[in-house]
């Protein structure tokens, strides 16, 4: 259940990455560093966050969004 959190994560965090960092081709013509550091801190910030929590009723993946008010069950 953790692994599975963990690639939910990694793929949040990859798809706001690459178009973050494709759109900032249009916004700058040379893209520096800086750049797709600019676009791993702001996919960082808009992914949303994965995680397991043991309950009494056993494990249960929970999801967190900055979009979404509150946590999410994850079935």
């Amino acid at each position: 259940m953790k692994a599975k959190a963990l690639l939910y994560n990694f793929i949040g965090f990859t798809f706001f990455f690459l178009v973050l960092r494709y759109l900032s081709v249009f916004v700058v013509a040379e893209v520096p560093i800086y750049m797709v550091v600019i676009a791993a801190v702001l996919a960082n910030f808009l992914s949303p966050k994965f995680g397991v929590v043991e309950t009494e009723k056993g494990m249960k993946m929970m999801m967190k969004w900055i979009f979404i008010k509150g946590l999410r069950e994850i079935k």
